[in-house]
């Protein structure tokens, strides 16, 4: 038996599942009776860590986001994943929306995940490592009980990860 066990509280996607999502974002888009004959793309920039959506109005561009959001939520990923940055006039006529796709968590808002922990008044400890919270307990049940209370909270603003229990 482990005489401690541990928790990583991350923010990372699924990279591939992401790309299914947005595969079949673009597929569910073109067989779209609304969007026949339309200017409309979905742009994903990996390097760049960017999803930019192109559409010929702002009813569209909506349509298109929510298109995409379903897309990652079947597919088990969060819709925090997206956080828009900037909606604009692009060419043509059309509008183009900029998302930044969260993988991480902010320091800030880890901070916060660990000052809750800390509220809780468990004898669990939360530690800041990279791109991860590590938290560690010798009981299993205070690991949980946190793991509970921080997904009730719908107040973070990255998509939380909870992996690597042991």
């Amino acid at each position: 038996m482990a005489s401690e066990h541990s928790l990583d509280i991350s923010a990372k996607i699924d990279l591939q599942a992401f790309k299914d999502a947005i595969a079949q974002s673009e597929k569910e888009a073109a067989g779209r009776y609304d969007f026949k004959g339309i200017t409309y793309e979905i742009n994903y920039k990996e390097k760049e860590k960017l999803l930019v959506l192109l559409a010929s109005s702002d009813n569209k561009l909506d349509a298109l986001k929510d298109v995409v959001i379903g897309k990652l939520l079947k597919r088990g990923l969060s819709s925090k994943a997206l956080e828009e940055l900037k909606t604009e006039d692009a060419s043509g006529g059309t509008r183009k929306a900029t998302y930044k796709i969260i993988d991480s968590i902010e320091s800030k808002e880890a901070k916060k995940i660990i000052a809750e922990i800390k509220n809780l008044k468990t004898k669990a400890s939360a530690v800041i490592e990279g791109d991860y919270i590590r938290v560690k307990s010798k009981q299993i049940d205070e690991l949980q009980k946190i793991m509970a209370h921080i997904k009730s909270m719908d107040t973070w603003e990255a998509p939380l990860v909870f992996e690597n229990f042991r």
